[in-house]
């Protein structure tokens, strides 16, 4: 959608108004004939490919030809006006951009606010579009694959906005066609339409990290009531993120991190560091090469090697977790040699430093089956799910271990299992932790027991933990969710290394403002560990809420609240778009011996402001300036950093390994 620009921003009055006039009436009547010849939804003008616009035309009086002319599609695109009116502009900024006076002139009276759109209701969402066509047969699967910059997948139309993007998407190999089918698609031509299933592949490869957004459309063959064809429409992010920095010729570091080799979905890292001021080892590596979804086997396989100053480690791994609820069979088979120079802070706040090195071994498998329960809606598929898991650490260097010191380090093998049932579906919304892109909100709940044993060389003990998750919309309120987790150890009748996890976290609907959209985020954590070993603590700035000063903050209890409020501009910087924030932070952490309420209440307050463009793979760029009144060792109150933000991603209600409740 486009706005009129504001009046300072028109140089030339009078001829250039009237020019303006004109070419406007000129742009209607061009767009009423256009319509005149075209499909009669108008959002499949701007998405579907050439190839079916017969199809569309011979069947668009009888079904609705795009699966998002739905209460949901009306929600994505706003609706079908804004649709023809990005269509009509697109065609008027092609058009006027042929000529110099023409395309200034177009610059001078518009500017582009397309796709600053806020989301709509919730309740909006939640229908499957594929299911009209639910039973019919799959002719044939076309896969549209758009460029890193210029179209989308709601407008195909759309062009590169400049050289820099023109170049930018020659210099990038889009995902290749033979992988998007080979690896990524759950269904095949001849398949019949699954609506479950196909909207369960659209977040599955939204969620590969391969992709912008994704888009499937469903379209009838004309004068036929029994085939459809399927375009898959993808678009890709830019993959390539370097990395590095230069201090000098004695201490410099390069790296680069390809998240989508030669366009097979292969992730390959590397990085490389010299530093001549530091006695010891000079030169440090990193590497990494994974391969997602192996054929249609859904397997990743791994690999990794690490040579740091520190930390030393080769480990290899394939996996497949239960990528959606319908998933049979999940697991994982991970071995690993480690080498590290391990770190603790004791009581004391001394830092002791000793020689670890350990083979580590660890393997998982599960399988699911359809809950025997009823359920309200049947799009809550719920599932029962059963799993094992064998981990097993064998140490060749450690400090001496006794039943008083070190337990960490005793050689043990632990097996454990899981008896679980989950119940999930998935919601779409923008403006979360994105800056535009469809996120899929997982809505649902997890109930899950682990029981098991430890043998260890200080002897047998027992397992047992339980876990609980939720999380939904709430009409007119937002998205809450909240887990409660619970686990402790038992050794002949005594507790060791309980622990008691609750977090919630909430977030509350997009609200259009004067500057943009806003959201208010908050989110608690309160951890209580007992009985833990021996310099065994947990950090209160686990998460850097409260930078660098809060990292000598440790107990055995902790709780953390945390409030966030953003606001998502309209400011748009060289394809990167502006959020600006404001955020406040309190915090408690306390050993067994103390009221975890007694200790001091540590505090952050602060602004920034967070730009991040969607289109490439790059953390968020974030520059905040806090407040920090109270913390211990704190040189300046005031401060401000410069730092990388990754893209949090939501608590799912899957089931995977079984766990032992985690205490960090």
């Amino acid at each position: 959608m486009l706005r009129p620009a504001p009046l300072f921003r028109l140089l030339i009055s009078g001829l250039l108004l009237w020019l303006a006039g004109i070419t406007c009436v000129w742009a209607q009547q061009t767009t009423d004939t256009t319509k005149a010849t075209s499909p009669a939804t108008p959002a499949a003008s701007a998405t579907v490919p050439a190839t079916s616009t017969t199809a569309v035309q011979a069947t668009s009086k009888q079904l609705p030809i795009d699966s998002l002319i739905t209460p949901y599609g009306l929600m994505l695109a706003d609706s079908a006006e804004r649709v023809r009116d990005s269509v009509r502009y697109t065609r008027l900024k092609q058009r006027m951009s042929k000529g110099k006076l023409t395309r200034e002139l177009y610059n001078v009276l518009f500017r582009d606010v397309y796709n600053s759109r806020p989301s709509g209701e919730v309740n909006q969402i939640e229908v499957n579009p594929y299911k009209v066509y639910e039973g019919r047969v799959i002719g044939t699967i076309f896969i549209k694959r758009l460029g890193v910059f210029g179209a989308s997948v709601y407008d195909t139309t759309r062009n590169a906005a400049n050289w820099v993007e023109k170049v930018a998407n020659r210099l990038h190999v889009n995902t290749r066609e033979s992988v998007i089918r080979r690896s990524y698609l759950q269904f095949q031509e001849g398949d019949r339409v699954n609506p479950t299933v196909l909207r369960d592949n659209e977040r599955l490869l939204r969620n590969v990290g391969l992709f912008i957004d994704v888009r499937i459309l469903v379209v009838p063959r004309p004068n036929s009531r029994q085939f459809v064809d399927v375009y898959v429409i993808t678009q890709d992010v830019w993959s390539l993120l370097p990395d590095g920095g230069f201090s000098g010729f004695n201490n410099f570091q390069f790296g680069l991190d390809q998240r989508n080799f030669r366009g097979m979905g292969h992730q390959l890292f590397n990085r490389i560091s010299y530093n001549a001021t530091l006695p010891g080892q000079k030169t440090e590596y990193q590497g990494r090469y994974l391969i997602p979804y192996i054929g249609k086997t859904f397997l990743t396989g791994q690999a990794d090697l690490v040579l740091l100053r520190d930390l030393k480690y080769v480990s290899a791994k394939v996996f497949r977790p239960f990528l959606n609820p319908d998933t049979k069979w999940a697991g994982q088979l991970e071995l690993g040699r480690y080498w590290t120079n391990n770190r603790v802070v004791d009581r004391q706040d001394s830092i002791l430093s000793f020689p670890l090195n350990y083979y580590y071994s660890d393997i998982w498998i599960g399988r699911s089956f359809p809950s025997p329960f009823r359920v309200k809606n049947p799009d809550d598929r719920a599932r029962i799910v059963l799993a094992g898991r064998l981990t097993a650490y064998d140490y060749t260097r450690r400090p001496e271990v006794t039943a008083d010191s070190n337990q960490l380090y005793q050689n043990r093998r632990t097996t454990i299992f899981s008896l679980g049932y989950s119940q999930r579906r998935y919601v779409r919304d923008v403006l979360i932790y994105g800056f535009g892109r469809t996120e899929d909100v997982p809505y649902g709940s997890l109930m899950s027991v682990v029981g098991g044993f430890e043998e260890a060389e200080l002897g047998l003990r027992n397992y047992f933990g339980v876990s609980f998750s939720r999380g939904q919309y709430i009409r007119k309120l937002g998205y809450v969710y909240g887990l409660l987790n619970t686990g402790s150890f038992f050794r002949q009748g005594r507790r060791e290394q309980s622990i008691l996890n609750l977090e919630t976290n909430y977030f509350s609907p997009l609200h259009r403002v004067k500057w943009g959209q806003m959201r208010h985020f908050v989110n608690t954590h309160i951890t209580l560990g007992g009985d833990r070993f021996n310099n065994e603590y947990i950090n209160l700035n686990s998460n850097n809420i409260f930078g660098a000063g809060g990292d000598g903050l440790f107990g055995t209890k902790r709780l953390v609240l945390d409030y966030e409020n953003l606001l998502f501009s309209r400011v748009n910087i060289a394809g990167f778009r502006v959020a600006f924030l404001t955020f406040a932070n309190i915090g408690l952490v306390s050993y067994p011996e103390q009221s975890l309420l007694a200790g001091p209440l540590y505090q952050g307050y602060g602004i920034g402001f967070r730009l991040r463009n969607e289109n490439l793979t790059f953390n968020s760029l974030q520059i905040r300036f806090a407040y920090y009144p109270n913390l211990p060792n704190n040189a300046a109150a005031l401060r401000y950093a410069f730092e990388g933000v990754p893209v949090l991603r939501f608590r799912d209600f899957d089931i995977n390994s079984p766990q032992v409740t985690t205490f960090q």
